[in-house]
């Protein structure tokens, strides 16, 4: 590597340019050529056997050049950024200016570089969270979840009742027209649910599917809510005219052994019980301790959030780099992005008619607080892991903890790997997402880890 030269930007940013000699590019084209050349077919050869010269010829002089920069790049790139005296905190932006056998290759890097971070104390600090236990309510709550997961459906003869489930077309109006959102059919509500605004499940209670029909729709009266988020709709009264198609009722099994042992498969841990009740109150007893599994999980989570959130309160971050902020930002969106189309694919109209776009799926899919402020919301969440990652930084640095064992950056690979489920070899892992951000992510957890390690928690427990 022969380092050029750093220039420092704006916003936390440096702009390094390096070259790689000629020798060194020369012998990663010829290892690329070895690996990569069987790919590709040349007209008169089998496959893997034609000389590098057509296959260059065929596809492009340049065929194996970028696999050759990616192969040299990661000990390259260490190397300037040492010459340059910086200390890059994101993702490098990898320009080639020129590449040749003959010349090397020549190459400029933009990366975010750590900002000024004022952290505060962080040993031994002391954080308060609220954590849930398991009641008997909570316990109670999954039974009747059980029961209902198990529930036999019957077609009502009668009147709709609270818990139906009816199918209907329906058509609201506001000052006498029609508003947008406001029609559909087949729409599956559950009577009691809370779905709709209020007055128009209500409306729907007692009222018999027969008699109702397009030409003899039900009139249901339903006002929304004051902060319903559309201007033309809020505090408005709403008339709907309504057909039930068909309401559906559900009946719960009974709470009994029979129900446990042959509906649910329940896998005793005795031979021989004295009683129906203590095979039972076992039962009951495996639930709670689901539960609680559940509750540690939650714990766990809690007590990251609220150290994080804790750490990104107190620290002082001037100047942190943009480029960081835009890459989180991005991601948001095209998560969100790609989770709407594929609920909206999955689920059809009724999702749509419920989340007619991206900002308020956001809102359900997020957790966010509202519609018109969502990407508002997501830049302020960009912001914080941006914190986070430099806080990182900074406490990596001041702790002497800063380089990542071999063992710790196998098991961030290997935990990507898992998340795409075997789909992506570990080398296809690095190649994808690089081997600086997978160091960085180890960096990450073993902060975090060492962080949760020396904090304090107290807490203040609700029950569940």
């Amino acid at each position: 590597m022969n380092f050029i030269k750093c220039e420092k930007l704006e916003k936390s940013m440096a702009e390094l340019q390096f070259s790689i000699d000629a020798e060194a590019f020369k012998g990663a084209v010829a290892d690329v050529f070895k690996k990569e050349g069987k790919k590709y077919s040349v007209p008169g050869f089998r496959k893997g056997k034609a000389p590098r010269s057509l296959i260059e010829k065929m596809y492009g002089a340049d065929v194996f050049t970028y696999d050759a920069i990616n192969e040299l790049f990661p000990a390259a790139y260490e190397e300037a950024v040492k010459a340059a005296g910086i200390e890059p905190v994101g993702r490098p932006e990898v320009s080639v200016d020129s590449a040749s056998e003959a010349e090397g290759a020549t190459l400029t890097v933009k990366v975010a570089v750590m900002p000024e971070v004022k952290v505060g104390n962080y040993n031994g600090l002391t954080v308060e969270k609220t954590v849930h236990t398991v009641s008997d309510e909570a316990v109670e709550a999954e039974l009747k979840r059980v029961q209902e997961r198990n529930a036999r459906e019957l077609t009502r003869e009668g009147a709709a009742e609270n818990g139906d489930i009816v199918d209907i077309d329906f058509e609201g109006f506001v000052d006498g027209v029609a508003f947008e959102g406001g029609k559909a059919e087949h729409y599956s509500l559950t009577l009691g649910s809370g779905s709709f605004i209020p007055g128009f499940e209500d409306g729907l209670i007692d009222v018999i599917p027969a008699l109702t029909s397009k030409e003899s729709p039900v009139t249901v009266k339903a006002t929304f809510p004051k902060d319903y988020g559309k201007e033309e709709l809020d505090g408005k009264e709403a008339t709907f005219y309504v057909v039930v198609e068909y309401a559906v009722q559900y009946t719960l099994p009974e709470f009994n052994r029979e129900f446990v042992e042959k509906t649910l498969k329940y896998t005793a841990k005795k031979d021989v019980y004295t009683s129906d009740a203590e095979y039972l109150q076992e039962y009951i007893t495996y639930i709670r301790q689901q539960l609680e599994s559940k509750i540690a999980d939650q714990v766990s989570y809690a007590k990251t959030d609220a150290l994080w959130t804790y750490l990104t309160g107190k620290a002082v971050c001037r100047n942190l780099p943009q480029s960081e902020i835009d890459f989180y930002y991005d991601s948001y969106l095209s998560q969100i992005k790609s989770a709407y189309s594929q609920y909206s694919t999955y689920y059809g109209e009724n999702f749509t008619k419920m989340y007619p776009d991206e900002a308020h799926f956001s809102v359900w899919y997020m957790g966010l607080k509202s519609a018109e402020t969502w990407k508002e919301e997501l830049k302020q969440l960009s912001v914080r892991l941006v914190k986070k990652d430099m806080i990182t930084h900074a406490i990596a640095e001041k702790e002497n903890m800063e380089t990542v064992t071999d063992e710790e950056y196998k098991k961030v690979v290997e935990y990507w790997v898992q998340q795409y489920s075997g789909q992506m070899t570990s080398a296809e892992i690095v190649k994808s997402m690089g081997e600086l951000y997978l160091r960085q992510s180890a960096l990450a957890d073993r902060m975090s880890d060492w962080l949760m390690q020396h904090a304090t928690f107290t807490y203040d427990e609700e029950g569940n």
